[in-house]
């Protein structure tokens, strides 16, 4: 982080604390979101949150995880198993709305499926509906084979673009999350509902907002017993940040800093009064690390979910700006915890983690 970023940072921070992402009396009864007391009871209630963004290790995309001709629960199990023996207790997962549209009923029963398997192995996740990252267009069916060395080649924007800002799209966008939200709102099994990731990114700046704020008022029309949040993670989009601030229920971000740009972050978010999570972190080659974040987030009970946890069809194991066009193993892994046979990448890691997290 430069330092114009945490003057920015700051003045997200200054916003929060002076009230500046408070809403009008009018917004506030119509919003329902959680008073400062009621987000910190329900973070008492759990333990310490660790755990990864998670993809199965033979999806390239959030489609590929979701549709009824490649959802492999079986894989699933067991590589959720590996998440149970290092202590994990919850996961971040994203979501897909042509998964839905293409069978509504057949995406919740997966769902359903799902949240079986992590319910097993002692894991409450936390879904994303929304997404401004990676490829712009996705078409329902057989997904595309990764690119030799490229991280996340197939990752999907969600709804896409142009598709987030044709109004056209907002019905069926609205049915998408208000059907989802309305068959899991009383499910125990389930952490949080993160709306949107990285609204903004792309290139789409301000032009996301519409939509974002459709989305948290179809939320909190729904008014879903689990929390909600719009996770930070550009300090320099002012408008999006307050929306996102002042729509959470818990304050989630994303750093994938040096150890003390991450505090410096964590210091200026706590001026939020809410709990904090960090819902993405863990970039190797950017010193962002197991070894110098992950003690940190636990001594300031701040929920820790790293990006990447097995390697596989992703290629998230490649930096986002490096990649290797003969496809040879990186020099140090961006991301990932284990191989995809469920060996670690790092034992010492992995015993860090296990010994964080008193497995």
């Amino acid at each position: 982080m430069n330092l114009k970023n945490y003057v920015l940072l700051a003045a997200v921070s200054l916003s929060i604390s002076t009230g500046f992402a408070q809403k009008t009396k009018k917004n506030t009864e119509s919003a329902k979101v959680w008073s400062v007391e009621k987000a910190n009871a329900w973070y008492s209630e759990h333990k310490w949150l660790t755990g990864a963004n998670y993809i199965p290790s033979n999806a390239i995309n959030q489609l590929e995880m979701w549709q009824a001709d490649t959802f492999s629960p079986d894989l699933i199990d067991k590589e959720l198993g590996w998440a149970e023996g290092i202590g994990f207790n919850t996961l971040r997962v994203f979501l897909y709305s042509k998964a839905w549209s293409q069978d509504p009923e057949g995406f919740k029963k997966r769902m359903d499926q799902f949240l079986t398997i992590t319910q097993k192995h002692g894991i409450k996740p936390m879904f994303v509906f929304f997404d401004d990252c990676w490829n712009k267009t996705s078409a329902i069916g057989k997904q595309p084979e990764p690119k030799t060395g490229i991280h996340n080649s197939g990752w999907l924007q969600d709804p896409g673009d142009p598709a987030f800002k044709e109004e056209a799209n907002f019905p069926e966008l609205e049915k998408y999350v208000k059907d989802v939200l309305s068959h899991f709102a009383h499910d125990k099994r389930i952490l949080l509902w993160d709306l949107y990731n990285e609204p903004g990114n792309s290139g789409k700046l301000e032009a996301t907002i519409p939509l974002l704020n459709k989305t948290i008022s179809w939320a909190r029309t729904v008014n879903p017993d689990q929390p909600i949040s719009i996770g930070l993670w550009s300090w320099g989009f002012e408008k999006l940040n307050a929306i996102q601030v002042a729509n959470s229920d818990i304050v989630t971000y994303h750093n994938y800093e040096a150890p003390e740009w991450h505090q410096r972050t964590i210091d200026l978010l706590k001026a939020s009064g809410r709990p904090l999570i960090c819902t993405e972190y863990m970039a190797r080659s950017r010193n962002s690390r197991f070894s110098n974040i992950l003690p940190m987030l636990k001594n300031e009970n701040v929920g820790a979910i790293n990006w990447g946890f097995a390697a596989g069809k992703t290629n998230t194991k490649y930096a986002w700006d490096t990649p290797l066009a003969d496809g040879s193993e990186p020099i140090e892994w961006f991301h990932e915890i284990f191989q995809p046979d469920g060996t670690p990448y790092r034992q010492d890691e992995v015993n860090l983690i296990k010994k964080l997290n008193n497995k």
